[in-house]
């Protein structure tokens, strides 16, 4: 019984080390400023269980839109300070390309990563659009926006190729207004 319950423990932690993201990588930004970073695709890893994103407490993107996170994700954590707004926007260095972007809020010491992301406040994506959209334009480049009212946050970042793409340089820039 004992060797049977410890046999079930360890598949567990087991496979939630097998489909955990691995690195996170830190970022510092400033109130008031724009920030820029270098990065690649490679950097980071698939993440095969994308039912987190569609899951009715994270609603970052519908589970129609998969395909367009089938690649590797690269995560980035940093925080928002309080009464700030937040503009992402994640620029390839190949224009043809094909990356996604996502970001989520959640508190300050929550560490919870996809796929074990459970809920979060808020969670935004941006992707290469299906069809055409009226009076608007789509380039290489993903955009999101967050806002923080009255207190800061832990804001996650991550960064996709889209259709399985695992490799591509790309800049992320991160420009923070606050009051």
């Amino acid at each position: 019984m004992k060797t049977g319950i410890l046999f079930v423990i360890f598949c567990v932690l087991i496979s939630h080390s097998t489909f955990a993201q691995k690195q996170v990588y830190s970022l510092k930004v400033s109130p008031n400023s724009t920030t820029s970073y270098e990065g690649n695709l490679s950097s980071g890893e698939k993440i095969p269980d994308l039912s987190w994103a569609a899951n009715s407490s994270v609603a970052c993107f519908p589970a129609t839109q998969n395909q367009k996170f089938t690649g590797n994700h690269v995560l980035y954590s940093t925080m928002i300070p309080k009464y700030s707004e937040m503009f992402i926007t994640v620029i390839p260095k190949n224009k043809k390309h094909n990356f996604s972007l996502y970001a989520y809020i959640v508190g300050e010491t929550n560490e919870a990563v996809p796929p074990n992301l459970n809920s979060c406040i808020t969670c935004e994506a941006d992707y290469k659009w299906d069809r055409k959209w009226r009076g608007k334009t789509q380039d290489h480049s993903r955009k999101v926006r967050i806002n923080a009212i009255n207190r800061s946050y832990k804001v996650v970042i991550g960064v996709v190729g889209a259709e399985g793409l695992t490799e591509g340089d790309y800049e992320l820039k991160i420009e923070v207004k606050s009051r």
